[in-house]
């Protein structure tokens, strides 16, 4: 059984304007990246289009009405001081949210047992009523939401190994306990949540921040710090922030993770799922700027994924 590809044409659409990091040509490196012979065998598909009852399931109705009204007929226009929008930000976030819920619905469905999301913009620091992080919607929280409405889907982890923590993502699983969020990020780092302290209502928050400068090694052991909770909370899915800017040439932060840690990392999420989950997992791009070691992650990651 293969691997499920989602991408969609406005994820291109989304225009942060000249010299933002979170920038079109991300989805540019990991597409490219995904095109050669070896990933002939994906089944790659375009995102549906979602909708603002999708989106409901986390964000308020202020806010997502304020997010629309944003969006300029030209130009760019900000939310804050990263996240900009430009005339196609509204299509690709909804795009975004469409694609990662289509993703759950093919993998629970068993039309394949795994699933890779490269969509814009990104979505794990989007809280409740704001933007924040280059993120609009929380595309990851909104699908696993979406995901307990699904018949044979009880509890959901997300699992977000992307460098900064996705505090978003916490905030709406915090009171949630058939929800369960983990995080390896660095620390001190934007967004300066992700204490070890933050555990969430009923214990299903588990951080694992690292210092600059971490290896790999390191992840193993966060990882490891990890894996007892995600064993006895025993998702029925589990999804993953996918993003690659713990790798050690992304230059928005600092940790020196590379290619063999994401695949390392990768096929201990699958194993999980195998145990847990019927080996259901859907994955989910968050960061990672620098073009090439984007590429060369996404390519690991995928790989491992469909080798699954």
């Amino acid at each position: 059984m293969s691997t499920l590809f989602y991408t969609h044409p406005s994820s291109l659409e989304h225009d942060t304007g000249p010299g933002h990091p979170e920038r079109i040509d991300r989805i540019r490196a990991v597409e490219d990246a995904l095109a050669e012979p070896e990933f002939a065998a994906l089944m790659r598909r375009a995102a549906p289009r979602g909708s603002v009852w999708d989106i409901k399931r986390v964000h308020d109705d202020d806010y997502i009405q304020s997010v629309f009204a944003a969006v300029p007929d030209a130009g760019y226009a900000r939310l804050d001081a990263d996240t900009v929008v430009s005339p196609g930000s509204g299509d690709a976030a909804l795009y975004a949210v469409g694609g990662v819920c289509a993703a759950v619905d093919a993998v629970v469905a068993g039309e394949a047992k795994n699933a890779f999301c490269a969509l814009r913009p990104p979505g794990h620091h989007a809280e409740r009523d704001r933007a924040m992080g280059f993120c609009l919607f929380n595309n990851i929280a909104i699908a696993a939401f979406h995901a307990l409405q699904l018949d044979g889907i009880e509890r959901v982890a997300v699992v977000d190994f992307d460098v900064h923590h996705g505090n978003g993502t916490q905030q709406a699983f915090w009171d949630h306990e058939n929800l369960f969020y983990a995080s390896i990020h660095q620390s001190p780092c934007f967004p300066g949540t992700g204490s070890e302290r933050e555990r969430g209502k009923f214990g299903n928050i588990v951080n694992a921040p690292l210092p600059p400068g971490s290896t790999g090694d390191d992840m193993r052991d966060a990882f490891g710090f990890i894996r007892p909770a995600l064993r006895t909370f025993a998702p029925d899915l589990v999804l993953v922030s996918a993003g690659f800017d713990a790798h050690t040439d992304d230059p928005l932060a600092n940790l020196d993770f590379f290619e063999g840690d994401f695949t390392w990392i990768t096929n201990e999420l699958l194993a999980l799922a195998e145990t847990y989950a019927g080996g259901r997992l859907v994955s989910v791009l968050e960061g990672g700027y620098d073009l090439g070691a984007l590429a060369r992650s996404s390519a690991a990651h995928v790989r491992a994924l469909m080798s699954a």
